[in-house]
């Protein structure tokens, strides 16, 4: 049986978050920001004699400098940004990456401040640019006076050249303030594409384009450490990226809910495309299995979604943006009782059950925490149904479900929050619920009769309690069941 879901973050958002740098890191090959030694300057501080108004002013000109921005700390709130005083830009959530504005080339005048609220600076300060190139400048570490990594903007100077027709040129920045230096290997044969690289650390690579799949590992010498996080990229040619490496690698342990991400963004050729499964919706449903909860409200990034939904109900899908998305539970029309608050991560194109499971409260055995559940919605063959079985029941022990006519046994062992699906031949069957044996032959503790078609999927929670007499809900044990696939 399974116990959890895999859960792979597909990278998202390629060109829409704001990229930063800061002088003196490493950038495979391209240095940090100077100040500007060039014969311009020269010539303003000591003009030449001219024969025109008109060749002094070209002369002086400083030229621009392309700059965009990247929030990348964690547990700062949006921001704006502002230069020599003026905002350029507003409310920048973390992760998001700035298109290029075009800056007067010089020592510039930089400050962030919290959003809407100029008084609250985090910091303030000159970074210096020069004339016909491209910097991001991201903000890294974390505000607060105890923060391991201090706030501050990180200057990169950015190599937009042309890679080559059939190659892509990719830089890693490590910006997880609690990661230490990781090395970066290809799923598909263990290559490394970046090796040691610690928190602040940055350094291009070019390779061939195409799908990869990358993996993030604890830096050892020969490159095989623990996989911390593991990605999926798509790579055009003749394109520049950078993969900004944030959020918490332990976030349960940090100032913030950020947990660690691989954030890419495009850097030439404007947007990024992305596949065809990231640019689609996932299909999410809720299902309340939580057998002493209040009917609920479901609220998806603030907005409420579902309304007062009782026991045992299965919602239909909803289309849901793909990625890391908050989803808050509250008793049904009361918003400010919340028994549930968090990121739940879905990948586009993929279907999903978000059952609440367990039992509010302090004293209870299993507290309240909802399963997520990847959905096969693909259609079994023809005279096959497929039926999943989620055992949610919190008071009853490990069970098996057999065959009522045979004995076959479908489900062995199915713990709390364990699931497992099987194919079986269309048709009536009354199924048994056992106490798990290891012969399956424990005492039925109760009997129920399913009608499956051919080519359609299934999904039977196993929900309220066996006893409820000794629970504190009068909710008597059941299995419900809710089609997947199929018609009606």
């Amino acid at each position: 049986m399974s116990s959890d879901t895999t859960r792979r973050r597909i990278l998202l958002g390629i060109g829409t978050g704001v990229t930063v740098g800061i002088a003196g890191c490493s950038g495979g090959g391209n240095g940090g920001a100077e100040e500007p030694d060039t014969e311009t300057d020269s010539g303003m501080d000591t003009p030449m004699e001219t024969e025109t108004d008109t060749q002094t002013e070209a002369e002086t000109d400083p030229g621009t400098a392309a700059v965009r921005v990247a929030h990348m700390s964690p547990n700062a709130p949006n921001v704006d940004v502002y230069l020599e005083g003026d905002a350029v830009l507003e409310d920048v959530p973390f992760g998001a990456v700035s298109q290029y504005l075009d800056v007067p080339a010089g020592e510039r005048s930089v400050e962030i401040t919290a959003a809407g609220d100029p008084d609250t600076s985090v910091f303030s300060g000159p970074v210096a640019v020069e004339a016909d190139t491209a910097y991001t400048i991201a903000a890294v570490g974390e505000i607060g006076d105890d923060a391991d990594q201090a706030f501050e903007p990180l200057v990169l100077e950015d190599d937009n050249s042309d890679p080559g027709g059939d190659t892509a040129r990719v830089r890693l920045v490590h910006a997880s303030p609690d990661a230490p230096a990781v090395d970066v290997t290809l799923a598909s044969n263990g290559d490394a594409l970046y090796d040691g690289v610690e928190y602040g650390g940055s350094g291009y690579v070019e390779v061939p384009s195409g799908d990869y799949t990358l993996q993030v590992r604890g830096d050892t010498e020969s490159n095989d450490g623990d996989v911390a996080a593991e990605f999926d990229v798509s790579l055009s040619g003749g394109e520049v990226y950078t993969a900004f490496a944030a959020g918490y690698l332990t976030p349960d342990d940090d100032p913030a809910d950020a947990p660690f991400d691989l954030l890419v963004t495009q850097d030439t050729g404007g947007s990024a495309t992305e596949t065809e499964t990231e640019s689609e919706p996932a299909n999410v449903r809720v299902a309340h299995m939580s057998p002493n909860a209040p009917n609920v409200d479901v609220y998806v990034d603030g907005s409420a979604v579902l309304e007062d939904v009782p026991f045992g109900a299965v919602s239909d899908y909803l289309e849901v943006p793909a990625g890391a998305r908050t989803v808050e539970i509250t008793a049904a029309g009361d918003p400010d009782t919340s028994v549930f608050e968090g990121d739940v991560t879905v990948e586009g194109g993929q279907a999903y059950t978000v059952a609440a499971a367990g039992e509010i409260g302090d004293d209870t055995g299993d507290s309240f925490q909802p399963l997520v559940l990847a959905d096969n919605l693909t259609a079994p063959s023809n005279g096959t149904a497929r039926l999943r079985l989620v055992h949610l029941s919190p008071d009853a022990p490990q069970v098996d479900v057999t065959v009522g006519s045979s004995g076959d046994v479908l489900f062995d062992a199915a713990d709390f929050r364990e699931f497992d699906s099987v194919e079986v031949p269309a048709g009536e069957y009354t199924i048994q619920v056992r106490g798990a044996t290891p012969d399956n032959d424990g005492d039925v503790v109760a009997e129920y009769d399913l009608s499956l078609a051919g080519e359609t999927g299934y999904t039977a929670f196993a929900a309220g309690y066996l006893t409820p007499d000794d629970e504190p809900a009068d909710t008597p044990f059941d299995l419900i069941v809710a089609q997947d696939t199929g018609g009606m």
